[in-house]
């Protein structure tokens, strides 16, 4: 049985010990900067820490949420590894639900006590791409303008532009998208990333279809991901490729049709043995490996279409036969954050998870306090979970 949460009513005066009061009608809240407790890797390589973190006040634009739960997202780990890039110190998290707590000038998409899903695609609107009218592509969303730091004042890079291994983070509004309160964070707070990059890989970038064949290269929590998508798009025959047995258990789990143990079996021949010698309508490929990338290229069908939602290596390189390209049609696509516009995508995902038709508790492996985010990263290396979800106190 889910548990419920009673929606706070943002009309009602609310005073957190702080210096200042929301009062009926506000939407900002005077106070001092405050300071909490979140993770932060300092140096490539080295493992995270507990840290005290000042958020200042909202400036315009921008919003205050109080966490209440993150998951532990291989995209985290990057950050960590110095795969994304090198401005250390990171805070880490990005994979959250909770609660705005007050909001600067000019916010009206969101209020305090609203229960929001945080993204990394707050659409700007006014890009080429989103006056085309594909905002799910806007080539420059929004972060908040200002930093939050260190107690010494050493400005911290919030992962992905959220940071939200803490107990509250500093976003802009746009980043926040309001859902139902009455799922459970720990579910919710998963569209934030991996399960909404999967999901969309195979519903938006791949436009899976009813009785369509779907092949997923990788079944870790975007891979499923992938394959619950699929399931949901009505696909017929799901095909999970992985070398962990435990992995394609998982799988089944999320309605993948047939397995496949890649260390065992020749994918490829086999992707083509259940779908009638053809190859799958569409290859999402959930590793980031340029050698699984063309097992996944070679295994489609004539015009069928190849999805990349891996995130491969800045230093990978690919080779493919260019006389295969032209000859068998059909499309290479990268998948960028499952091309979702979050307005749009959390709001429905999160009513197909109330009707019982998409299993988000799955995917949590564990709840885990703040403190457990390094262990979380091992356990992650060694396919041990799918996720780890941050619990705040």
């Amino acid at each position: 049985m889910r548990p419920s949460r009673r929606p706070i009513d943002p009309t009602a005066q609310v005073s957190d010990g702080r210096q200042g009061t929301w009062f009926a009608g506000c939407t900002t809240v005077s106070a001092m900067s405050q300071e909490v407790q979140g993770i932060v890797a300092r140096s490539k390589g080295a493992p995270v820490t507990l840290e005290t973190i000042v958020i200042p006040d909202p400036g315009p634009g921008e919003a205050v949420v109080k966490i209440q739960a993150c998951g532990v997202c291989h995209t985290d780990l990057h950050y960590r590894e110095g795969g994304i890039n090198d401005e250390f110190p990171f805070l880490l998290g990005h994979e959250a639900a909770g609660v705005v707590e007050s909001v600067g000038e000019g916010v009206v998409n969101v209020k305090p006590g609203d229960y929001v899903i945080l993204n990394w695609r707050a659409v700007c609107g006014t890009c080429r791409s989103c006056l085309k009218g594909k905002p799910w592509y806007c080539f420059s969303t929004f972060n908040a303008g200002q930093k939050m730091t260190l107690t010494d004042g050493t400005e911290l890079s919030p992962a992905l532009g959220i940071g939200a291994f803490v107990e509250k983070t500093l976003v802009h509004s746009g980043q926040c998208t309001p859902v139902d309160p009455e799922a459970p964070a720990t579910a919710a707070g998963l569209l934030g990333c991996g399960v909404m990059a999967g999901l969309g890989a195979a519903m938006n970038t791949g436009n899976v279809g009813r009785g369509d064949s779907v092949a997923v290269f990788g079944c870790g929590g975007v891979g499923d991901a992938a394959i619950a998508g699929a399931y949901l798009a009505g696909a017929s025959t799901i095909i999970a490729v992985d070398v962990d047995d435990q992995k394609l258990e998982w799988a089944k789990d999320f309605g993948a049709t047939h397995t496949c143990n890649a260390n065992e079996t020749d994918a490829v021949e086999y992707i083509k043995s259940v779908t009638g010698g053809n190859g799958a309508d569409v290859c999402i490929e959930a590793v980031g490996n340029p050698h699984v990338y063309k097992q996944a290229f070679e295994a489609r069908d004539l015009a069928g279409t190849v999805v990349l939602v891996g995130v491969p290596h800045p230093d990978h390189k690919i080779e493919l036969p260019f006389i295969e390209m032209f000859g068998r049609g059909g499309s290479l696509k990268s998948s960028w954050y499952g091309d979702c516009l979050p307005s749009r995508d959390f709001p429905m995902l999160i009513d197909l998870y109330q009707q019982g038709r998409l299993d988000l508790d799955r995917f949590v492996s564990e709840t885990i306090s703040i403190g457990d985010v390094e262990e979380a990263f091992h356990k992650m290396e060694r396919g041990e979970v799918l996720r780890s979800v941050v619990v705040m106190p």
